[in-house]
């Protein structure tokens, strides 16, 4: 008698492999992706690596891969959260060229000291007492990506002072 699993594998029909293609289009149908970062999750599935740059020339020239959405994308993500020396270094490992980072960085230096600000309010609300809180402080800002100037500003109260208690 033969064994009933393998009956079910013939009988069960295969799916095609997928395309690359369908590959790219799927994964930029679920987010943003830069072409660098595209073109190393498609390196896997195919066996001429030399086919992705093409692919990947025909989404930007059709609009469906665009370096300025993954910039606004990050921005929009990551701003609420990190300074901009951070988000600076994520685009760079993303393979955004520096003149879309130089645009973006222009853009986060306007608002970095009230973002500084709004996050070391969520964290600390009260400024340090003492020089060992006020390391801890900074260095938690530090560790977010601020500007040490900034972050100067921020825990000596200077920062709010100039721009008014919410």
């Amino acid at each position: 008698m033969a064994d009933p699993s393998s009956q079910k594998s013939r009988t069960r029909k295969s799916k095609p492999p997928r395309s690359l293609r369908s590959r790219a289009l799927a994964a930029l149908a679920r987010r943003e992706y830069s072409r660098r970062e595209l073109a190393v999750k498609l390196k896997p599935f195919t066996e001429n690596p030399a086919e992705i740059p093409a692919l990947l020339d025909d989404f930007e020239r059709r609009g469906w891969l665009s370096e300025v959405r993954v910039v606004a994308q990050i921005l929009a993500t990551r701003r609420r959260r990190f300074g901009a020396q951070r988000i600076t270094h994520e685009l760079r490992d993303k393979g955004i060229s520096a003149a879309a980072i130089g645009g973006a960085r222009a853009h986060l230096n306007e608002s970095e000291a009230a973002t500084a600000r709004a996050i070391w309010l969520r964290k600390f609300k009260t400024l340090p007492t003492d020089a060992r809180e006020r390391a801890r402080q900074m260095r938690f800002l530090q560790g977010r990506g601020f500007n040490l100037d900034v972050i100067r500003k921020v825990v000596s109260g200077d920062a709010i002072d100039s721009e008014g208690d919410e």
